[in-house]
């Protein structure tokens, strides 16, 4: 028998002043049985960082054709595409030719530098790829926060975000590769 998603909602209060970006989201978070909460809070996390009405989550690790989060125009194409982790280099170029924006959060202390080797010279084509690294410290601080029920202010200033609960405040600067 199959196991299914675990369901985690997320209130994001979000000030984002480096887009002059300011609301409120209500989402519900759908987490795969093989994903961890490090990773469900890094995709959290790229919805705050990446904030608009039309961003969305999608179907995630059930999907290969879809991305982690997208947002849509309003005539159907795709204008962001974000992906969280180390993405073979085959989704990432199919990404750059789908969308007019792609952001990848890289994540894992020992993975991710040696998929950014791997990837760096064949990424460097694209105009419309951008790569963050989130190290493993800002990780781990990240999954001790989910929670099935989650509140949190997001406030974005000068590329740092800072994402608080009743409980703690951490600050995120997300090491831009590309």
């Amino acid at each position: 028998m199959a196991l299914k998603a675990t369901i985690f909602k997320a209130r994001l209060q979000i000030a984002d002043m480096d887009r002059d970006y300011y609301g409120e989201h209500l989402l519900t978070l759908a987490r795969h049985p093989s994903e961890t909460d490090e990773r469900m809070m890094i995709r959290l996390l790229a919805f705050a960082h990446n904030a608009s009405e039309q961003l969305e989550f999608t179907r995630g690790l059930s999907s290969e054709d879809e991305a982690d989060l997208w947002q849509h125009s309003l005539s159907g194409e795709i204008e962001t595409w974000i992906e969280v982790g180390v993405p073979a280099e085959d989704r990432v170029r199919k990404a750059c030719g789908r969308a007019q924006r792609v952001l990848v959060y890289a994540y894992g202390q020992r993975t991710a530098p040696v998929w950014w080797e791997k990837m760096q010279s064949a990424c460097a084509r694209f105009d419309n790829l951008q790569v963050f690294f989130l190290p493993a410290d800002v990780c781990a601080a990240l999954a001790a926060l989910a929670q099935r029920n989650m509140e949190f202010s997001v406030t974005i200033q000068d590329g740092h975000l800072w994402i608080a609960d009743d409980r703690q405040n951490i600050e995120v600067l997300p090491q831009r590769w590309k």
